[in-house]
């Protein structure tokens, strides 16, 4: 992982990660005086190592501990890298506690992030959750947890109002196009109306940081595909013509219109993508 340090505030940073691209995640770093709150641990064991190391070299004046870690979903781009960080704290949601305790998929994983395919061997493992938050809470002096419905039944933001960002990690992806295959779409959509109006700054889980028309963006996409009904063709020009990923638009229109039908399954599309 070659990561942009962006300082967002006093004590506040992103990892941003140039590259646009599915996979490629950024990770949320937060000076509190008790120690350092890490949001997200990247996609697989290496870049997770990768990101702790640039932590550490940049607050090592500090001689604080990576004390938290907050995993905004337990998909494998936020919470591959965990194990870097074994001896932290680990916050998440109930619902990301749960998919993480249940046996991880290495095959599915080097189909869907190609880039990273030999970081998924049989042996590959995830950090479980240590601390379940349900719902909005302090986790530490400046980090705020906000639960949420969105790419997940159940999703984790981080809100540091002192330097007016939200970190959004997995509820976010600017310029690369989610991927909603167990998403509430109706549910991701009001979420992110209201992410936005929170803080000016919203650091996605995907691309560069944004703010108020990049979340519109994405909640104009995401409605694109409700209104596709099942039709990836009828997903109209858009900002979204310049993302990357463009193969995620069968899985978000088949998902939206399965849900607005009352199925909630995963969409055949997303078996077909992972060649199941």
């Amino acid at each position: 992982m070659s990561a942009h340090l962006v300082e967002l505030g006093q004590g506040v940073f992103a990892l941003a990660d140039p590259a646009r691209r599915f996979g490629h995640t950024n990770v949320g770093l937060i000076i509190d005086g008790d120690g350092l709150t890490v949001v997200d641990t990247t996609a697989t064991p290496e870049r997770g190592e990768t990101a702790r190391q640039q932590i550490l070299e940049l607050t090592a004046h500090l001689e604080l501990p990576i004390k938290r870690v907050v995993l905004t979903s337990s998909r494998i781009p936020f919470s591959g890298g965990g194990n870097a960080f074994w001896a932290s704290a680990f916050y998440g949601t109930e619902v990301t506690s749960d998919q993480l305790d249940a046996p991880p998929n290495p095959l599915a994983f080097r189909r869907l992030l190609p880039d990273f395919a030999l970081s998924y061997d049989d042996d590959f493992s995830t950090r479980p959750i240590t601390h379940t938050v349900s719902e909005a809470a302090w986790l530490s002096g400046a980090a705020f947890a906000l639960p949420a419905s969105g790419e997940s039944a159940a999703n984790l933001a981080v809100r540091v109002e002192g330097a007016a960002v939200v970190f959004a990690g997995a509820l976010a992806s600017f310029g690369v196009t989610p991927l909603a295959y167990e998403a509430n779409v109706a549910a991701w959509i009001e979420t992110l109306d209201g992410l936005r109006q929170l803080e000016p700054t919203i650091i996605p889980g995907h691309g560069p940081p944004g703010g108020d028309a990049d979340v519109r963006d994405l909640i104009d996409y995401l409605t694109a595909c409700v209104e596709a009904d099942g039709d990836p063709s009828r997903i109209p020009p858009g900002p979204w013509d310049r993302w990357s990923d463009r193969r995620f638009d069968a899985v978000n229109v088949e998902r939206a219109a399965g849900l607005a039908r009352g199925i909630d399954e995963i969409p055949q599309a997303m078996f077909e993508l992972l060649g199941l």
